[in-house]
C-alpha cells in the first residue's frame, strides 16, 4: 500500500513541476521576467514570481488531468488565498522591499492525457 502512496505522491509532483514549466513558458511569451521559482516560507510555497511591466506577480499554478474535482482554478480556497498572502509578505521582508505594487495571478491548468493543454491565466485573481 506504501508503494501506491508513494507513486501517486511522484504522480502529483510530476504533474505540478509540468505545468509549473508550462505556465512560465506562457508567462515569458507574454513579456514577463521570473525573478524567482518555488520560493518557499515556512510550510507554504509560490510557485513562480516575476515581473509584468513594473508590478511584481505572485503566480500559483494549479495543474489538474481531469475534471473529476472540478476546474483546478476551484482548487485554490480562501485559506490557500491567506496563505499566499502570508508568503507573498514573507517574500517582501526578507528581500528588504519597501514599496512595490503586486498582484496575484493564478494560471489553471488542464493536462488532460492525449490531449492539448487548457490553459487559463487569471490575472489580478484575488482582487
Amino acid at each position: 500500500m506504501k508503494d501506491e502512496s508513494n507513486k501517486s505522491n511522484l504522480d502529483s509532483k510530476k504533474k505540478g513541476k509540468s505545468g509549473e514549466n508550462m505556465a512560465e513558458e506562457l508567462l515569458i511569451k507574454a513579456g514577463y521576467q521570473i525573478i524567482k521559482k518555488n520560493f518557499r516560507f515556512g510550510k507554504g510555497e509560490i510557485d513562480i514570481i516575476a515581473k509584468d511591466k513594473g508590478i511584481l506577480v505572485f503566480v500559483e499554478v494549479k495543474t489538474r488531468t481531469n475534471l473529476e474535482y472540478g476546474q483546478p482554478e476551484y482548487a485554490i480556497t480562501k485559506s490557500k488565498i491567506r496563505q499566499l498572502k502570508k508568503i507573498a509578505e514573507a517574500y517582501y521582508y526578507v528581500n528588504k522591499i519597501e514599496e512595490q505594487e503586486c498582484r496575484f495571478d493564478v494560471i489553471a491548468i488542464l493536462a488532460e492525457p492525449n490531449k492539448q493543454p487548457k490553459i487559463n491565466h487569471i490575472k489580478n485573481a484575488f482582487y
